[in-house]
């Protein structure tokens, strides 16, 4: 029974979901939040990991903590699975011992993005890339360690705490008035804030399982570009670019999925509200951010 008065431990307290966990529990009144990153706990140290969680007894871990630099992790997969499938893994054992329920993080990249259909939560799984394995490595430690667990894959995330493509594109309008953006990968966008407050619902049931949980609609980068830019008001022409032409013009590139499309059945089906429209988020978050600003 999660109680105002419950212990909710969230890594990767400095990422843009860390960030919006910590913001929404503590906007519900949850009064112990303890948000931490990797200099108050190395994940990779399974010592470590089991000696802090055995110590602070969270009744829940919100594991947001992850290797997201998808291209880089090509040239360190010993590194990246340390912390995408080992970290988890020694988070997912010392839940069990201290009877926490576990949040883990995952990705539309556990999937081989082929074909046009959503996937569901129970397809088949084939990363494409060192960063789809080791997320996919994780969910099967959090699922063979636990069974108080939520696992929510998400995809194309933004938050207002971080790096992400929103930023980026704004970043490049300052001084381009073109850009060329791939236009044939297709997925959903995800606002941190918006997927905060799902998981704090979630959080008070026992409704555990895989969920996919981006916001609602599919886009493709080049279209998610133009929105960004004319709801910012910025004058860039997006030039729209395969996969193939624009590994031509950037290479060195990890295989990234052209199907992303998840599908939210199992968010019906256990009776949870989806995630506003990624154009909805995208406008309050450009909104947010505007705000920030102005500060």
């Amino acid at each position: 029974m999660i109680t105002k008065d419950s212990k909710i431990l969230v890594t990767g307290v400095k990422g843009q979901l860390g960030f919006d966990c910590v913001r929404e529990l503590k906007e519900r009144g949850y009064k112990n939040v303890l948000g931490i990153d990797k200099e108050e706990l190395d994940i990779t140290d399974e010592k470590a990991v089991k000696k802090f969680i055995h110590s602070y007894r969270p009744d829940v871990v919100m594991h947001n903590a992850a290797w997201t630099a998808v291209d880089k992790a090509e040239e360190m997969p010993d590194a990246v699975y340390k912390v995408n499938a080992l970290g988890p893994k020694y988070i997912a054992e010392a839940c069990k011992d201290v009877d926490a329920t576990m949040f883990y993080i995952s990705t539309d990249y556990v999937f081989d993005g082929k074909g046009t259909r959503p996937f569901e939560v129970d397809d088949p799984k084939d990363g494409l890339s060192v960063y789809g394995k080791t997320k996919s490595q994780g969910e099967d430690f959090v699922r063979e360690a636990l069974t108080k667990f939520f696992i929510l894959r998400i995809s194309w995330v933004f938050g207002i705490n971080g790096h992400n493509f929103i930023k980026t594109m704004l970043k490049l309008s300052e001084n381009h008035r073109e850009l060329n953006v791939v236009c044939d990968q297709v997925g959903s966008p995800t606002y941190t804030y918006d997927l905060s407050k799902l998981m704090c619902d979630m959080m008070i049931t026992d409704k555990y399982g895989i969920y996919h949980a981006t916001n609602e609609g599919f886009t493709d980068w080049a279209t998610f570009a133009k929105e960004i830019f004319k709801l910012a008001d910025k004058d860039v022409l997006v030039h729209p670019v395969t996969t193939e032409e624009y590994k031509k013009l950037v290479p060195n590139q990890a295989d990234r999925p052209l199907n992303s499309r998840m599908s939210k059945k199992s968010l019906d089906e256990a009776g949870f509200k989806r995630l506003p429209p990624w154009q909805d988020a995208l406008l309050r978050y450009l909104k947010q951010l505007e705000a920030q600003e102005s500060l």
